[in-house]
């Protein structure tokens, strides 16, 4: 009997783990205003009017190892190729903020 509630047990708790939505440290009300503010001239709807392949979407940013919050924060702070740097336009918060909408919107499908 013990064996068997142990199985029910670790069974709700990987399925638990399983559906939960994954956590995000910033704030994407805050991110969706900035991004608005500074991204969504680019990329709007999660598109990317100068490099077309290299979108906001989830494969594409699987595909090129976008896909968390350190790898935007750095690459929204820094710039890269056509893409300026906002690190001297946002602070590190703002960052982190779109970081996380963006992340979010990935997840939705835009």
């Amino acid at each position: 009997m013990k064996r068997l509630l142990s199985i029910v047990l670790l069974a709700i708790a990987v399925l638990t783990v399983a559906f939960v939505p994954p956590a995000f440290a910033g704030d994407a009300a805050n991110g969706a205003k900035i991004f608005s503010a500074n991204c969504a001239a680019c990329h709007a709807g999660g598109n990317n009017v100068i490099m077309a392949n290299k979108t906001l979407k989830k494969d594409a940013l699987d595909q090129y190892a976008m896909n968390s919050i350190d790898a935007i924060t750095t690459q929204v702070k820094n710039g890269k190729n056509a893409m300026p740097a906002f690190g001297g336009r946002l602070s590190d918060d703002q960052i982190e903020d779109v970081a996380t909408y963006v992340l979010q919107q990935a997840e939705k499908g835009w």
